[in-house]
């Protein structure tokens, strides 16, 4: 089954320096009927303004993966942690017993354009930690390249989660093809452009949840970029 949750429906709050599209309920946007999907709990589209940003904050008990799409993050947190964060370039931190960071766009003329997705771990109380690896543009296009996975294979950044999370940039007319368990949950978001999901139209910011599907089919219908979820 298929269930697509569309761009135009998430919830979007433009606070004119942020404009942020969730794709599931947090903040200020609550919705129950989409609260998370497996252990897959936040993915927010953000455009952060030149020169603004998301002052100091603390997050726990959570694994938090930023995907650049254009521009540059400056991060810093209480880890000791400083570094600007480019295109091709994923970020991962677990948040566990308690971090401290802040996020800003530290170019004077040009937004930065990001996501940031949040994983529920699989045990609370986790010791904090860090990593920032580059994914070249070679390496995802045309195939599914894992960027983030339990055991950190394939030079992957580690996550605290049965969960393996794949990019893919895909000309017009490529595709791409994944395969997994029945028991196993996946779930594609649109990063840019437009696909065909199996026999469904998709395009940028839709995303869907898939279950008891052990195939999943990706075609570029133009240009695109895609991350794909497939957790326990």
């Amino acid at each position: 089954m298929i269930t697509i949750r569309k761009s135009a429906e998430r919830g979007h709050i433009d606070h004119g320096w942020l404009d942020t599209y969730h794709t599931f309920s947090f903040d200020k946007y609550y919705d129950r009927r989409h609260m998370s999907f497996g252990s897959l709990r936040v993915i927010n589209e953000d455009r952060v303004a030149a020169g603004h940003g998301f002052p100091r904050h603390s997050h726990r008990d959570m694994e938090i993966i930023t995907y650049i799409l254009e521009g540059g993050l400056a991060h810093q947190d209480s880890m000791g942690n400083g570094s600007i964060i480019k295109p091709g370039e994923v970020q991962r931190m677990t948040a566990g017993t308690g971090v401290a960071h802040s996020e800003a766009n530290p170019s004077a003329d040009e937004a930065v354009h990001l996501l940031q997705i949040w994983i529920m771990p699989n045990a609370r109380g986790l010791t904090p930690g860090y990593e920032q690896k580059m994914f070249s543009d070679e390496s995802k296009q045309g195939k599914l390249a894992l960027i983030a996975s339990q055991d950190g294979r394939e030079g992957s950044v580690t996550i605290n989660q049965d969960a393996d999370v794949y990019a893919s940039k895909l000309d017009a007319g490529q595709n791409v093809t994944h395969t997994t368990g029945s028991d196993r949950k996946v779930w594609v978001q649109v990063a840019r452009g437009s696909v065909r999901l199996n026999d469904l139209d998709l395009q940028q910011g839709d995303g869907a949840a898939l279950t008891d599907e052990t195939t999943v089919t990706v075609a570029a219908k133009e240009p695109a970029e895609i991350l794909l979820f497939d957790m326990a």
